[in-house]
């Protein structure tokens, strides 16, 4: 921990430009290590959860314009993929609130969260306005508890983050597993036209 806050102390302004950038691209642990250097002071609490905000936001909606714009032609040419991404849109018609507050807590479902809500006939001013109350949610749950916290999840962070995030990831599946046989079963009863 001493060498980041090392690196934080020597090169802090390039911290906010890698932040957002891994915001962007992914959640994790660093939303919560900013947290912490902002209440070691190293960092600027209010820019770190502004840069956190950004990045989480303005990611999901490049993906979601990326998968709108050229996800549903990409996918018409492959039938298993269109398959799976039937069940998709059924399952966000039915959980779709749900999944827009939860999706970017499971390690590696932040990354194409995004993409099975873009594939739905959602409107753009919809998700956007989830997209942001669920980015504004993240940061304060992530660098708050960094912030408040940052010494205790130090220590806890290093030693059980990868068993929290595999037992949130396990959840996450469960959960999106039982509601899938549910629109899967609900699917399946319709009669065939």
């Amino acid at each position: 921990m001493d060498v980041l806050l090392n690196l934080l102390d020597e090169y802090g302004h390039l911290a906010y430009v890698l932040l957002f950038l891994y915001c962007a691209m992914k959640s994790g642990a660093l939303p919560l290590f900013a947290g912490m250097g902002a209440q070691y002071g190293y960092l600027d609490l209010s820019l770190v959860m502004l840069v956190v905000f950004c990045g989480g936001y303005l990611g999901d909606e490049l993906r979601f314009y990326w998968v709108r714009r050229y996800g549903e032609g990409f996918i018409t040419t492959r039938p298993r993929l269109a398959k799976l991404a039937s069940n998709a849109k059924l399952l966000l018609n039915r959980y779709g609130l749900i999944y827009m507050f939860i999706y970017r807590y499971p390690k590696g479902m932040r990354t194409i969260g995004a993409i099975p809500v873009a594939l739905t006939k959602i409107k753009w001013i919809k998700f956007t306005c989830l997209n942001a109350a669920s980015a504004a949610l993240w940061t304060a749950i992530l660098t708050g508890a960094g912030f408040v916290f940052g010494r205790t999840l130090e220590n806890l962070v290093s030693q059980q983050w990868g068993v929290f995030s595999v037992v949130l990831l396990v959840v996450f599946l469960a959960l999106s597993y039982l509601g899938w046989r549910t629109v899967n079963v609900s699917s399946n009863d319709k009669p065939q036209t």
